[in-house]
């Protein structure tokens, strides 16, 4: 199953996200994110020694949140599960697209370990106060 096309529009465009994982004890951790897709899934870049990745190497299940940036009472719920990695020269310049997206310059900060792209496959996607017309007019 593919994501619908709200979830793609909001990944696409320079919306904010948060990505909630799971301690070991289950507790959840919660960060406000870059947010990205392929079209098929949900694409969250990090580093390799962040707790977010290591919580998510014990439990691959998540959530992501993405509300509209010019309404955040428009928002897609996410929940699914870490079904991939992408690594190397494919994860930095994503991070390069990434900060051109939300800050229109290149990454500025020192990479501490290695980045790596986090694909994230849909199980459920719940809307709120979305509509097909919030993305008329968009490529």
């Amino acid at each position: 199953m593919g994501l619908d096309k709200k979830t793609i529009a909001m990944a696409k465009e320079p919306n904010y996200a948060t990505l909630t994982t799971l301690f070991k004890s289950g507790a959840p951790q919660t960060h406000v994110m870059w947010v990205d897709t392929d079209g098929e899934n949900i694409l969250i870049n990090t580093e390799i020694h962040r707790r977010k990745y290591l919580n998510v190497k014990d439990d691959p299940r998540v959530n992501v949140m993405i509300w509209k940036h010019d309404n955040e009472f428009k928002f897609v719920e996410i929940r699914g599960e870490v079904v991939g990695e992408i690594t190397g020269e494919d994860a930095l310049k994503n991070i390069n697209d990434l900060s051109q997206k939300y800050w229109n310059k290149p990454y500025p900060f020192e990479i501490q370990s290695e980045r790596i792209i986090l694909k994230i496959k849909a199980e459920r996607e719940f809307f709120f106060n979305l509509k097909d017309q919030d993305f008329e007019g968009l490529s």
